[in-house]
């Protein structure tokens, strides 16, 4: 009987209401919610990633400005450069 009081009293009818209208219906439901949590998750992984190659690339970049021989090997591989003595081959 107790237990029947307490369902029937408008203040927890309201409340129930309430949570259930946040949980299911409102814009920001709980599964809105886990989804963004979800693609945060996702591009927080993908910004760690892109400052990691960002970090290679610069490695990369100051290699070519202060190494010679690594400025010669990128020239030589991207731009197909030679020396006079030698003969390149390209195969696809």
């Amino acid at each position: 009987m107790k237990l029947f009081r307490i369902v029937l009293n408008k203040y927890f009818i309201t409340a129930t209401a309430f949570a259930a209208w946040m949980f299911f219906f409102d814009q920001n439901d709980f599964f809105t919610q886990r989804e963004r949590q979800r693609q945060l998750r996702e591009t927080e992984g993908d910004i760690a990633y892109l400052n990691q190659e960002i970090a290679e690339m610069e490695k990369a970049y100051h290699a070519l400005r202060t190494d010679p021989k690594k400025l010669e090997e990128f020239a030589r591989e991207r731009y197909r450069m030679k020396r006079d003595n030698e003969d390149v081959y390209v195969i696809e």
